[in-house]
């Protein structure tokens, strides 16, 4: 397929509702609404692509972007190739997307992460916190703990919104992986306030990091008897 019959295909599949809730979560109108599930069918028919991806990808639109996520080839990208892609986002899903099924399976990850931890490129702190957040929970040798902490403590009640998000999962990831650090991943997640009033669905463990942990934490122990 052409990337015009992509897009005449993602236009079929748009949705008003769809494009309605994008804009509450922050999408501008470079949009279609198109239903994740239906862009994830879509690309099991594409299969991998890698130039149709980047094609797709500089068109700017959130759906043709979160297609092209599925059809990159990780590997064979270079750390200055995600790096554009990074500066280049516009839309939350977009870069969760991209960090879940690139950037988290590419070789210099790490690297990445060291480096957008410090960028001022609010997509490319809010990977870079995604990627701490992960490595906190999977792999944390050589991680500096107490220093992450510090900085959470200082950053996070003023945030960018973009930002914000995946810097408090790294809190809650301190507090329910390290038990050596909860009581003050708890106690800085209590004075700051951040998603307290967070609404959450029924069934669902609210972002709040102090509610987060405890919820998490006992269902550790619980799993464990």
């Amino acid at each position: 397929m052409t990337l015009r019959q992509v897009l005449k295909q993602l236009q079929e599949l748009g949705n008003e509702t769809t494009r309605t809730h994008n804009r509450k979560w922050g999408a501008g109108e470079n949009q279609y609404g198109v239903k994740h599930g239906e862009i994830r069918e879509l690309a099991r028919q594409l299969r991998t692509q890698p130039e149709l991806a980047e094609l797709l990808w500089k068109t700017g639109n959130l759906d043709a972007q979160l297609l092209a996520v599925l059809l990159i080839q990780p590997k064979t990208l270079s750390a200055d190739t995600l790096e554009q892609l990074v500066h280049t986002i516009s839309f939350s899903h977009v870069a969760d997307w991209l960090c879940s099924y690139v950037i988290k399976v590419h070789p210099q990850k790490e690297e990445l992460r060291q480096r957008w931890l410090k960028s001022p490129d609010r997509w490319a702190a809010r990977v870079g916190w995604s990627l701490t957040a992960e490595r906190v929970m999977k792999d944390r040798q050589g991680l500096d703990l107490a220093g992450l902490l510090d900085r959470i403590e200082a950053e996070l009640a003023g945030a960018d919104p973009v930002v914000q998000w995946t810097m408090n999962n790294t809190l809650a990831a301190i507090g329910i992986e390290v038990a050596k650090h909860r009581r003050r991943a708890v106690e800085i997640g209590e004075r700051l306030g951040v998603y307290r009033d967070y609404p959450t669905s029924k069934g669902c463990t609210s972002p709040f990091a102090p509610t987060w942990i405890a919820a998490m934490v006992s269902r550790k122990k619980a799993a464990e008897k």
